[in-house]
């Protein structure tokens, strides 16, 4: 008796492949913050930001879908935001402090960990507009710090550069803690209604 497989898409894929060069342009990033390259920094991010958009767009318009896709491609993101706020903790006039990084990371960690657990028991946690803001002002906040830091220089201080950096660093740290409470409410939404 002969069986039926589903027809897969292959896991070496177009969109899978720009979700692993992203991976590797946030290596890049971070060696680059590390010799404070502010200029590639700049370059390399809005390369990873762009391989983040497109590696959706191609999934989406060809049909190429894949538990792999589906899991790498937020995690390559928490990867490459996470750790650049991590590596421009130690650089000065990066207007970034500790806590801040912490809130970060401790988001991404606890919203994907409770995504996994919801997704493994069947429930469908995907991300919500509130969620895609955050990212967005994640990478304006990132921008904002390379320009800043790039144009810093001490005889001539730009304090509106400085301005919008911080406005940005606050605006993003306010929708990535909304956004992690509003998952938290709807993940406790799904196991009480279990």
């Amino acid at each position: 008796m002969a069986t039926v497989t589903p027809n897969r898409p292959p896991v070496v894929n177009l969109p899978n492949i720009l979700t692993t060069a992203r991976l590797g342009l946030g290596l890049i990033l971070f060696g680059l913050i590390e010799y404070e390259q502010w200029i590639a920094c700049i370059v390399i991010f809005a390369l990873a930001a762009v391989t983040d958009w497109l590696d959706g767009y191609v999934a989406r318009k060809m049909g190429i879908t894949s538990t792999l896709g589906r899991n790498l491609d937020p995690l390559v993101d928490k990867v490459v935001i996470c750790g650049a706020f991590i590596f421009l903790i130690p650089v000065p006039n990066s207007g970034l402090m500790p806590w801040m990084a912490t809130v970060v990371v401790a988001r991404e960690l606890i919203i994907t960990s409770l995504r996994s657990f919801l997704e493994n028991v069947g429930a469908t946690f995907g991300a919500d507009w509130l969620g895609k803001i955050k990212m967005v002002l994640q990478c304006g906040a990132l921008f904002a710090i390379f320009v800043a830091l790039q144009t810093n220089d001490p005889a001539r201080p730009h304090e509106i550069i400085d301005w919008i950096r911080d406005g940005f660093i606050y605006a993003m740290l306010a929708s990535t803690a909304l956004s992690g409470l509003q998952y938290l409410w709807r993940a406790w939404m799904m196991v009480r209604d279990t």
